[in-house]
């Protein structure tokens, strides 16, 4: 649904959608509707051509491609070149408050838009772009250029999108820039985590973790994909008494406008909590990885938890990585 009256934003090339649908009332999430493929604007007036990646592209390793564009109207630039670009795109809370001549307020007025920003730009020499273009005449060319050294990879984490593009640029004078871009998906890469870049890595992925005499053990692969399930052996010999027990995923995130979430939940018998039996939990396949970068972070936490009567739950808990 779009909120008219107020618009969101994001700097090129990731300004296809900028205006009322990124924007919404207060209390909703203009996002969640949002893929990040229609953030990018693929070509300006002036240009036609596309960007192809051969293969696909993970956090530490390589991008080759080719870059194919063709002028509509002479294209003459002070500076020309292959871009790697960054965004992070963040919902925002805003407030406005109207007031009389006397200055008194008379109304306030609450909603939510989404605000971008680069937050990287990677100009590469190689290839040459041609600074100057004439109509009708064909320019191509091969590259391979490196990925996101560290990240942090693609991700929609609801309330904040993590995007990369790739663009040709041209900076022309007393003009309006031309860019030719592409969306980059990029995948986190489990050895880098493993090796410990970035919080992400660590105990999420220690097979067996303690919380006092509760064992959280991690018998699947770790870090765990999205898609797949985590297979858990869960020994906690003091779980209280209760009504029943359940184990569930919750994603937790720093983005401004984020609501903690239940990803998945299983119920299990509390004769299983103390024998340190097995438990399945289902990762659903849209789960986006964990990363931390650009000042986002998103991680996940396997929580165990007794329904006691009449008092509130009782839980110990254990972070996990997700790829």
């Amino acid at each position: 649904m779009i909120f008219f009256g107020h618009s969101g934003s994001a700097p090129a090339p990731f300004d296809a959608l900028d205006g009322p649908r990124l924007a919404g009332p207060d209390g909703s999430h203009p996002l969640h509707d949002v893929r990040p493929e229609e953030l990018v604007r693929a070509a300006t007036d002036q240009l036609r051509g596309e960007i192809v990646v051969d293969e696909p592209v993970v956090v530490g390793g390589g991008i080759n491609g080719t870059i194919r564009c063709e002028a509509v109207r002479p294209i003459d630039a002070r500076g020309a070149g292959l871009r790697l670009v960054g965004l992070r795109l963040d919902e925002t809370q805003q407030h406005r408050e109207h007031r009389d001549s006397k200055g008194n307020v008379t109304s306030r007025e609450s909603w939510v838009e989404a605000r971008g920003r680069l937050f990287e730009e990677l100009t590469f020499v190689e290839p040459p772009v041609p600074t100057s273009l004439q109509p009708g005449a064909a320019w191509e060319s091969r590259f391979a250029i490196p990925a996101p050294r560290l990240g942090p990879p693609s991700a929609h984490i609801g309330e904040s999108i993590v995007a990369w593009a790739i663009e040709a640029h041209w900076d022309v004078r007393m003009g309006g820039d031309e860019r030719l871009a592409v969306l980059l998906p990029v995948a986190q890469n489990p050895d880098l985590m493993a090796a410990g870049v970035g919080s992400q890595g660590g105990e999420s992925l220690m097979r067996e973790l303690t919380e006092g005499d509760a064992v959280l053990a991690v018998t699947s692969a770790l870090p765990a994909r999205a898609g797949g399930e985590l297979v858990l052996r869960i020994g906690w010999p003091s779980a209280p008494d209760g009504r029943g027990a359940r184990v569930e995923l919750h994603r937790r995130s720093n983005a401004p406008n984020a609501e903690a979430g239940i990803l998945a939940s299983v119920a299990t018998d509390l004769a299983t909590l103390r024998s340190g039996g097995e438990v399945r939990l289902p990762i659903p396949a849209g789960a986006p990885p964990s990363f931390d970068g650009a000042g986002l972070e998103n991680r996940y936490v396997v929580r165990v938890l007794v329904d006691r009567r009449l008092r509130g739950d009782a839980a110990v808990e254990r972070p996990v990585g997700l790829v």
